[in-house]
């Protein structure tokens, strides 16, 4: 299957192209604040080196998050722009199954990412990568309570925590590939998430 997949979710940019057989990967480190002028010509990069057009394209995919709110918004409306003028099937994959499948061990794992201010979100797989916690906004102490029997894997250095430091372009192409066969025609599957502190949480800031 011929797909197109765009992260745009963190300070960083992956695009991936792949015919089936070959793979083009384009990444560019703190792009943060050059999505939206990055993007469009390292698609076309993608594309060009296995030979591919966007017409050629099965599956339109990309990550929906959490992480930045502007870079998610960045990746889902070009996604959807590109589906919607070919009439192509998308997918969504969360920055939590990046993790996840960034580890290729049979485990379970505790999928951080960075909110700043000693805190993450947090996201709990099974061995089969199948999420069995729910995305929640989380403190160092809470990690610490229910982190047993976990590995915990983070998308940037969390040596307070022990936690691995995932290679998020293989994991956001493992996440792509092992969900293809989710994808679908309706674009209101690509749901931007966006992890909230809870009642509780907010009235303590």
């Amino acid at each position: 299957m011929k797909y197109l997949a765009i992260d745009t979710s963190g300070s960083y940019l992956t695009v991936i192209a792949c015919d089936g057989k070959k793979t083009s990967v384009k990444y560019e480190e703190n792009c943060a604040l050059n999505h939206s002028v990055a993007l469009m010509g390292e698609v076309e990069n993608a594309l060009a080196e296995v030979g591919l057009t966007a017409k050629d394209i099965d599956v339109f995919a990309c990550s929906v998050g959490a992480g930045s709110f502007t870079g998610i918004r960045i990746g889902v409306s070009t996604v959807k722009a590109f589906a919607y003028a070919l009439n192509k099937k998308v997918l969504g994959v969360t920055s939590f199954e990046s993790l996840a499948y960034s580890i290729e061990e049979r485990v379970k794992k505790l999928t951080l990412i960075c909110a700043r201010h000693g805190n993450y979100y947090a996201a709990g797989f099974d061995e089969n990568n199948a999420m069995i916690l729910p995305p929640k906004f989380l403190s160092v102490e809470q990690i610490n309570e229910i982190k047993g029997g976990y590995l915990l894997v983070a998308d940037e250095d969390a040596d307070n925590l022990g936690a691995v430091k995932a290679d998020m372009v293989k994991g956001f192409k493992r996440a792509v590939e092992a969900n293809l066969d989710k994808a679908s025609f309706n674009d209101e599957t690509l749901v931007p998430l966006y992890v909230k502190k809870s009642q509780a949480e907010e009235e303590s800031c």
